[in-house]
């Protein structure tokens, strides 16, 4: 080990990379995380799911009650004004106190931060800035960073991506969101609340793109509601930036005649790709897939012996929470213990009001994969905690197979469903059926009703509908 600087290090300190330092450290090995942010967290904690929820919260506390909404439960205001800027610097705090927990967490558990780019010298050297060092395991971690728009320039003021659009400095007229995935329907949610029209201009004919057929629909129906205009089936063919406003060029998805749309700023989210650019990642002798993601094994190892790859550099879902579970599995693994990751149950959450949530198949998916399958959905119009505090918009779908009764997939509309959907993933992580969730006994009066009624609809025998 003397020929060693390290026993692991990790490069990137995103929710991947950070918990796998932790972790690596905790197991007793000598642990280095090299970081070339100002502050560690990575994209999720700085400018991505920890900002953007900071503002979604804000935006919804406004709304409430500059709308009056809060007129009916006695609370009534005048002459309620925004303070954008202050608005502002609750994100920033909420940021600045995770990212400063992170690199006190690295302090207590010993985690060495390496400042500065990394990348490979060869399979065991990583050169960090001036400095270059040897580790017995490496573990990239450098996570994901918006796609561009071909012949689409980001500038961060009339056209900007989603880091842009957590810091306007003012509310826009119009938002022309490019994109009708998470990121940009939570976005332009926040922008809606505080006054700003929202246009969404989504390629496909639905929203969220890979969830649930019923969730998509119901989802476009209460964005509809809250006052997005949807334009579906439609594609962006340039966009030109004059001045302080913008002028978008569209047509049909499928060709016809083009016309135009002014903005005062267009978001452009239409995904994200991996990091992995830079890394010298031939010097290693690893290679990206067609989709430029690192492959690795149920291990999380890379074809070279030594190198681990983790979160949104290799295939799957680009969530937080997935990169979090490997990060502590493959720090586990290299620690000779068994670190386990089960790819079918990870949940996926979009922050927008009401919230959608889902873990496991969708109803096309297990239709194709199953064969014979239940359904049982219960709306939140029945459910008498969301009645009583007048969110009634959503619904709960489980879905299960028809000879098993295992739960296969469960779809979540509802204000918390964020929250709601860890009790279905943690069923169908024990392989629960839906009778074993029908007859759990669930709290009164909550949401989670919704989901004990959803499964025994999957029977036909809900009780309050």
């Amino acid at each position: 080990m003397a020929d060693y600087d390290f026993d692991v290090l990790v490069i990137g300190s995103g929710p991947g990379g950070y918990v796998a330092a932790i972790r690596a450290a905790q197991l007793g090995l000598k642990t280095a995380c090299a970081e070339s942010r100002e502050t560690l967290g990575g994209t999720c904690l700085n400018v991505g799911c920890i900002p953007s929820k900071a503002l979604l919260n804000a935006s919804e506390k406004y709304e409430e009650v500059h709308s009056g909404l809060l007129a009916k439960y006695g609370v009534k205001a005048e002459n309620v004004s925004l303070d954008l800027d202050a608005m502002h610097g609750q994100r920033i705090e909420a940021v600045k106190g995770l990212t400063g927990g992170i690199e006190f967490l690295f302090k207590k558990n010993k985690v060495e931060w390496l400042k500065g780019r990394a990348s490979f010298e060869s399979a065991d050297t990583v050169k960090v800035a001036d400095r270059t060092v040897r580790a017995k395991n490496i573990i990239i971690a450098t996570g994901s960073s918006v796609t561009p728009l071909p012949g689409v320039a980001i500038d961060q003021k009339v056209v900007v991506d989603s880091t842009g659009a957590l810091e306007l400095p003012r509310v826009p007229g119009h938002l022309v969101v490019i994109g009708g995935g998470v990121i940009g329907l939570e976005l332009g949610s926040v922008w809606g609340r505080l006054g700003a029209r929202v246009t969404v201009v989504e390629y496909l004919d639905q929203l969220l793109p890979g969830m649930d057929g019923d969730v998509r629909k119901e989802a476009a129906k209460l964005f509809k509601k809250q006052g997005m205009e949807l334009r579906l089936s439609t594609k962006v063919t340039g966009v030109t930036v004059n001045g302080d406003k913008a002028t978008l060029t569209i047509e049909p998805s499928a060709g016809g005649a083009a016309e135009t749309l002014e903005a005062d700023v267009v978001l452009v989210s239409i995904g994200r790709r991996p990091n992995t650019d830079g890394l010298a990642l031939d010097k290693a002798g690893l290679a990206t897939n067609a989709r430029g993601q690192i492959e690795v094994d149920d291990e999380l190892a890379t074809a070279v012996k030594g190198i681990w790859a983790i979160g949104d550099v290799t295939p799957g879902p680009m969530l937080a929470h997935k990169a979090e579970d490997e990060g502590i599995a493959v720090a586990e693994n290299i620690a000779g213990l068994t670190g386990i990751v089960n790819h079918d149950v990870i949940p996926s959450v979009v922050y927008t009001h009401p919230e959608i949530a889902a873990v496991g198949l969708t109803e096309e998916q297990a239709k194709e994969k199953v064969g014979e399958i239940k359904v049982g959905k219960f709306p939140m119009l029945a459910n008498s905690r969301a009645k009583t505090i007048g969110e009634k918009d959503g619904f709960v779908k489980v879905i299960a197979d028809a000879k098993t009764d295992r739960v296969l997939g469960v779809h979540i509309i509802a204000v918390p469903a964020g929250t709601m959907i860890a009790q279905a993933a943690q069923a169908m992580e024990f392989g629960a059926t839906s009778e074993d969730i029908a007859y759990t006994c669930h709290a009164h009066p909550t949401h989670s009703e919704a989901v004990k009624e959803a499964a025994m609809a999957v029977r036909d025998k809900p009780i309050h509908i």
